[in-house]
């Protein structure tokens, strides 16, 4: 079994930094029942019922940029064809849900 370093630093009320042996890791900002969780593979919302154990978690990957690919010339074209037909992301809609999820939490507690 290998060992491991995890200390989580709390910044301000509410906005904590996480750092393992490789460095930071992660910034969470919220309250109890509620938090943003921001790290390098995507972002973390969770809503909970402080107390009861009970809580929902949603995490959104990031997305790969186009520019990051090896070779560009295999690049595959979308099956669909026009602008209207083309999938909206959700990032932003869970960046406000978590958003929101904070504001109604630090009112509340």
């Amino acid at each position: 079994m290998g060992f491991r370093f995890r200390k989580s630093i709390k910044i301000l009320p509410g906005l904590k930094i996480n750092l393992t042996h490789k460095g930071i890791s992660s910034a969470s900002i919220g309250k109890p029942g509620t938090s943003l969780n921001v790290g390098k593979k995507g972002t973390r919302t969770s809503v909970g019922i402080p107390g009861t154990g009970l809580s929902y978690s949603k995490h959104q990957p990031y997305k790969k940029r186009v520019g990051n690919q090896k070779n560009p010339t295999q690049e595959q074209q979308p099956f669909y064809t026009s602008r209207t037909e083309q999938p909206k992301s959700n990032v932003w809609i869970w960046v406000v849900f978590g958003l929101f999820c904070f504001i109604v939490g630090a009112i509340i507690f």
